[in-house]
């Protein structure tokens, strides 16, 4: 309810008329130039979009109406200068008091048009005030096509918030239409310059559906380039990635089309030649009726397609108030997924018919589709022959890989599978390194895609569990050394295992799991605590498994220390072996094990040099 009907419904509640807001047009402009827009640019956006409003509101009503926007700038006179007229259905001066003088009314709301106003881009009110951005003056002669024998009319604007309204001869304005003329303002004349008028118009209105030209060079580029016809396949996709290159700066690996005519829309997507962050915000080019509406739009596409940059027109996104963004809302989000599925229905049918170019963009992009397979169970499937995975078999996918191992064992970090691939390897049990993004996930999932796999995580019972055992006598009779070695390690706790295992070049393995790391961590933290939290961290002792070192006993430098009489030094090269094992499993160090991998090295080189005492 407006104020008027407040004030005569309600009489005796204020004796006082009404007032009206006033606006400080200086205040407004400042707003405008230095917060709603990103540039002082969008002034011509603001224009052809007015003019293109205008030309669509008289062809609602005259679909046979000449439809033309003509830009002349001019420098010559010493002040900067646009003129920029339209074929549109013009205005009153009634028009211009309603729709100029208040700020913010859509000239879509006037006169009967309401039920075409999905055709329309802006708002003309404030369209005409973001052109003081760049002009000390605008002066608007129109003249209206609903009502033929009504004079031109004239409104005049300045950035101090003053103008006026006067109505001229009709030789002023012979046809329907509008013209704007624009003086710059101080420090704004090269918005204004020819060049700079042309380029800009090229950059909003390239894909407009009327005749609009700046000066003597046409603007639009009709069709769009995805829309034109070509010779071949191979000829469209060398025309469509000239066309990336000129936009985006890139020639992509491939071009995917969006069509997705509920919404709206069409386009093409350009796949990126090089891989990038999936955390790195993908930006793409949007037109909103043909007018550029942002180079810039974020939520276009679902997170997991960030290997692909897009431009597409589209009749039924919603602009935010200063149209260079998109507003979240409903639509936008069925959007997002009509063009998700685009893209993902793009890979399947690579996945069918084109193996060698599937192969060119997982080779680049894995990451992306790794990261949609993980919620889509038919990406999963149909991606199962071509993902690639680190394996102790080498680079396969998961179908490969499965095909070969009745159970496929994985780790959850690279750490753990650079510990036991090589051992694993020997004994025959294949291992996914599952420490990559995405990678353990994808083999959990495995079973709801290929039924009957069997997948386990490899974890330090496992690979202990395949290593053979030592004959019973001859573990018995290392008795002594067993025990000296595992006094030595049972400081940085790990215990000391004895088994048999290929390759013999390998004369220990460090294994842990994530519970002896959590342990070994709680311990630490317990010596470097107060006596409070002390006691509460050793209350959380648990039972988990400590690290062990698996010795080799198939390893000659293994039986050779196995032989030593000396404790000490059998101490001294088990600390080597495992200082030796910590470094293989790639594992980074605690200061524990820094200072023992330190102890242990000059331990060797004190033996090593005193050979003429006996201790060698």
């Amino acid at each position: 309810m407006d104020s008027q009907t407040s004030q005569s419904s309600h009489p005796s509640r204020s004796p006082h008329p009404p007032h009206m807001f006033q606006v400080d047009l200086r205040g407004l402009v400042d707003l405008l130039s230095h917060h709603l827009y990103s540039s002082p640019k969008v002034y011509l956006r603001e224009l052809l979009q007015n003019a293109v409003d205008a030309i669509t509101a008289r062809r609602a009503e005259e679909p046979g109406a000449p439809a033309r926007v003509r830009l002349h700038a001019d420098s010559s006179a010493g002040r900067a200068a646009l003129r920029i007229e339209d074929t549109g259905v013009g205005l009153t001066e009634s028009d211009v008091h309603d729709l100029l003088a208040t700020i913010g009314r859509s000239s879509k709301r006037a006169d009967g048009i309401q039920e075409v106003r999905s055709d329309f881009l802006g708002q003309f009110g404030i369209g005409l005030l973001a052109c003081f951005v760049v002009a000390e003056r605008i002066r608007v002669v129109s003249r209206s096509a609903r009502t033929p024998d009504a004079a031109p009319v004239e409104w005049t604007a300045s950035d101090d918030g003053s103008y006026t309204v006067r109505t001229l001869p009709r030789a002023a304005r012979p046809e329907p239409g509008t013209t704007v003329h624009l003086v710059a303002r101080a420090g704004a004349a090269e918005w204004l310059s020819p060049e700079r008028v042309r380029t800009l118009a090229r950059h909003f209105g390239s894909l407009l559906p009327y005749d609009v030209r700046a000066g003597d060079e046409t603007v639009t580029e009709l069709p769009a380039p995805w829309d034109r016809p070509y010779p071949s396949p191979a000829a469209r996709r060398a025309a469509l990635a000239r066309h990336c290159h000129e936009l985006f700066g890139f020639t992509p690996l491939d071009s995917i089309a969006l069509d997705v005519p509920l919404a709206g829309i069409r386009g093409v997507a350009y796949v990126l030649p090089s891989a990038v962050s999936p955390a790195q915000r993908a930006t793409h080019r949007v037109h909103l009726k043909g007018m550029l509406l942002t180079e810039r739009a974020e939520q276009l596409l679902p997170d997991w397609a960030f290997f692909v940059r897009c431009v597409l027109d589209t009749d039924s996104l919603r602009p935010t108030a200063s149209r260079e963004s998109l507003y979240e809302d409903e639509t936008l989000a069925a959007v997002r997924e009509a063009l998700g599925e685009r893209i993902r229905s793009w890979l399947t049918g690579l996945a069918a018919g084109d193996p060698e170019r599937l192969a060119a963009f997982l080779a680049v992009h894995h990451l992306g589709v790794k990261s949609l397979a993980r919620h889509d169970r038919e990406m999963l499937r149909t991606m199962l022959p071509w993902l690639p995975f680190e394996t102790t078999d080498g680079r396969l996918s998961l179908e490969e890989f499965a095909q070969r191992h009745p159970v496929v064992h994985f780790t959850r970090t690279v750490e753990e599978y650079r510990q036991v691939a090589p051992i694993a390897s020997a004994q025959g049990v294949g291992v996914i390194n599952g420490g990559y993004t995405y990678d353990s996930e994808l083999v959990e999932a495995l079973p709801s895609v290929r039924p009957g796999t069997v997948v386990a995580e490899l974890d330090a019972d496992t690979v202990t569990a395949h290593l053979d055992a030592v004959d019973p006598s001859e573990e018995l009779a290392l008795a002594g050394f067993l025990a000296a070695a595992r006094a030595r390690l049972d400081p940085v706790g790990c215990d000391i295992v004895l088994r048999a295992f290929h390759p013999l070049s390998v004369p220990a393995l460090h294994l842990d799991d994530r519970a002896a790391r959590h342990e070994q961590a709680r311990a630490e933290a317990e010596e470097r605590a107060d006596d409070l939290w002390a006691g509460i961290l050793g209350s959380l002792r648990g039972s988990a498994p400590r690290a062990r070192l698996v010795l080799n006993h198939l390893n000659p430098l293994v039986r050779r220390i196995s032989s030593l009489g000396d404790p000490e030094l059998i101490g001294t090269a088990t600390e080597s072996l495992y200082g030796q094992a910590l470094l293989m499993s790639q594992r980074p160090l605690r200061p524990a094990d820094s200072a023992l991998l330190n102890r242990a090295f000059i331990g060797l080189l004190e033996w090593a040099t005193h050979g003429e005492d006996g201790h060698r």
